[in-house]
């Protein structure tokens, strides 16, 4: 009866620790993802970063477009989450706002390591895997359905299609803020992207 227990006990301490370690890979790889581009991420970087040896790497992911697939999809969670908490923070009637606001704020755009994945990895998604693709779909999904519920005329047709547009500017913006060397020009874009798109949240 002790031996039994004791197997099982050290059986389950060996699963958490596997997915404990399954958990710290994915955390830094959706950052590396963000940081340095699909392309730009290697499997030994990604090991060496969260402590581990190369080796292990095929104990918890089938390959590289899996383990890709998985990292998006915590960085996509990831942003639709903030997305929402900084919605629900908002004063009443002020979230479709907030949420612009945050989006294209100087830390979102210096923050590309954990800002939306989208946004920092737009350009490279059509080249990836299927599963890589559509882990980025549904959470594109997601956002322009959080954004559309802040929208004024939420529950008609039109709200929806006035969500993507805006998602598709927010994305739009600061993938070229990011890209030009002039701060002044990049807090400039931004700006009047939030000047444009204002009428749609008030």
């Amino acid at each position: 009866m002790m031996t039994i227990m004791k197997t099982k006990s050290t059986k389950h301490t060996a699963v958490g620790r596997k997915e404990a370690t399954h958990e710290r890979i994915v955390e830094v790889a959706a950052r590396a993802i963000r940081r340095s581009g699909y392309g730009g991420t290697g499997v030994a970087d990604i090991m060496k970063e969260a402590g581990l040896t190369h080796g292990g790497f095929y104990a918890h992911f089938e390959s590289r477009d899996a383990l890709l697939a998985e990292a998006g999809d915590r960085a996509g969670a990831e942003s639709v989450a903030l997305a929402a908490r900084v919605a629900a923070a908002a004063p009443p009637g002020q979230a479709l706002h907030v949420m612009m606001q945050a989006y294209l704020s100087s830390e979102h755009i210096e923050a590309i390591e954990t800002g939306c994945p989208v946004s920092a990895l737009g350009s490279e998604m059509p080249r990836q895997a299927p599963e890589v693709r559509r882990a980025a779909t549904v959470h594109i999904k997601e956002m322009i359905d959080l954004f559309a519920r802040q929208m004024p005329n939420w529950g008609q047709a039109h709200a929806h299609e006035q969500a993507m547009a805006l998602v598709c500017a927010l994305v739009g913006t600061t993938i070229i803020a990011r890209a030009v060397d002039d701060p002044k020009l990049s807090a400039a874009l931004c700006a009047a992207a939030l000047k444009q798109f204002t009428p749609a949240a008030a």
